[in-house]
């Protein structure tokens, strides 16, 4: 912000021109099994194989799951990650949960077999032109194949579910759909299912009338009403209770609801966009999410790819968080050590956390070293115990005090949200507050003092 009030604006310049992407198609082959169809193809990863309608591959090999595998494309090559079936998936005679699949290694699911070919030549895919869409930003191929794909599905009004990573960026790319699609000038309302509790959820969502339930002493719109005309996002809808699943899809499949406690039927339309670090599709071969709400949500599976899975776009984040820090357009470039620590580090949180931390840095570091770009040492008190010397050489105590202190750090800079982060530790909220205050930390967002 300048010393006037207005917003400063940040330039972003791409650290270099877009890549080339391409994908080609399969074609799937039965090599062993009963299966009436014997190959199946040409299609473009990723591919659903399992016994549920819906699935790219539809089997009826009855020791196959609902949703057995998926079949994703890769730059190192083809992977074959299981959704959690039954009985299991089978590179030769190894069960996976997510592997690359050779060309000429038979794949086992149930009591069929399958391999693969590649069908024609290398397609191109369309990349975005720019680095950013919204306020999602990223200049590596997958960002920029990402951008155009958002683009192309913000002017329809099919249901996108969004699949990625905690800290990944679902609601920015949820936030893209409505700014860049024709509801634009509607609603946009975020409603995160697993911030609520389960015993409230159906009132938030539908509404309820006056009397409804103890408390309800006033009526009050849900999600529903709220979105009418716009875009309702239902973040971490893997939280969704089981008993409140049919009623959400009957909404979402009429457009008409009821409230809690309301005689009346209820008229809304809405663009639909889901999200979840959870997989749904394992979820209803565990009989914990209902397939065909699943259906109604994913008529687009899209997802969201892990900063490790796009590491060409760290520097380029860690740059423009930085810039966001200091309130300047420009920011002095990041010296060759801050690089390197920011490059060894994991991220689990993805970009979120990479955003926290540079804050963190900011926050922390001395002032004359930030504004030239050396953040090594205050990003360093970030790091594991462990990677700052052998942690026995202290005595036990302390490095069960230090290991603890380290690990509040990196959870509340993954989940800055305090309830979350108490979930997601198996701590109840306040034994975490307890936390935080022992070790003498802000929590959330502010991180240490």
């Amino acid at each position: 912000m300048a010393e006037d009030g207005t917003r400063t604006q940040l330039a972003l310049t791409p650290l270099s021109r877009p890549r080339r992407m391409t994908v080609r198609s399969l074609e799937l082959e039965i090599t062993q099994g009963t299966e009436p169809s014997r190959r199946h193809g040409p299609l473009t990863p990723p591919i659903r194989v399992g016994s549920a309608e819906g699935n790219e591959v539809i089997l009826t090999d009855p020791t196959v799951s609902r949703f057995h595998l998926s079949i994703e494309g890769d730059p190192l090559g083809l992977r074959v990650v299981d959704a959690g079936s039954t009985n299991g998936s089978f590179l030769g005679a190894v069960r996976i949960k997510d592997a690359y699949w050779p060309e000429g290694t038979p794949l086992r699911l149930g009591q069929t077999s399958l391999s693969w070919r590649a069908h024609g030549e290398d397609q191109p895919v369309e990349l975005s032109a720019e680095p950013r869409l919204g306020a999602l930003l990223g200049d590596s191929a997958v960002m920029r194949a990402l951008f155009s794909t958002l683009r192309r599905l913000a002017a329809s009004p099919v249901a996108v579910h969004l699949q990625g990573e905690t800290g990944s960026g679902k609601e920015l790319a949820a936030r893209a759909l409505h700014e860049e699609g024709p509801r634009r000038a509607g609603p946009l309302v975020v409603f995160d299912c697993g911030a609520v509790a389960p015993t409230l959820i159906e009132s938030e969502l539908f509404g309820h009338e006056r009397g409804a339930f103890t408390g309800a002493e006033t009526a009050r719109e849900g999600a529903l009403a709220r979105a009418n005309g716009g875009t309702l996002f239902l973040d971490e809808v893997g939280e969704l209770p089981l008993t409140v699943q049919p009623k959400l899809l009957r909404a979402l499949e009429s457009g008409r609801y009821r409230t809690l406690g309301g005689a009346v039927e209820q008229l809304t339309q809405f663009r639909l966009v889901s999200a979840t670090h959870r997989d749904l599709r394992r979820m209803v071969n565990e009989g914990t999410f209902r397939e065909d709400l699943y259906f109604r949500l994913a008529v687009v599976p899209l997802k969201i790819p892990p900063l490790r899975e796009r590491p060409e776009d760290l520097i380029l984040l860690a740059r423009f968080f930085l810039r966001q820090a200091l309130g300047v357009a420009e920011a002095p470039p990041l010296s060759e050590e801050t690089q390197r620590v920011l490059t060894a580090r994991d991220w689990p949180g993805n970009v979120r956390e990479l955003k926290n931390a540079i804050e963190r840095a900011v926050a922390l570091g001395e002032p004359e070293a930030v504004e030239s770009g050396q953040l090594q040492d205050a990003l360093r008190t970030l790091e594991p115990l462990a990677r700052r010397g052998d942690p026995t050489s202290l005595p036990l105590e302390e490095a069960k005090r230090r290991f603890e202190r380290e690990y509040l750090v990196r959870l509340l800079a993954r989940l800055p949200d305090k309830v979350l982060a108490a979930s997601a530790a198996e701590l109840h909220p306040k034994s975490l507050e307890r936390l935080i205050r022992r070790h003498q930390l802000k929590g959330g967002a502010d991180g240490p003092t």
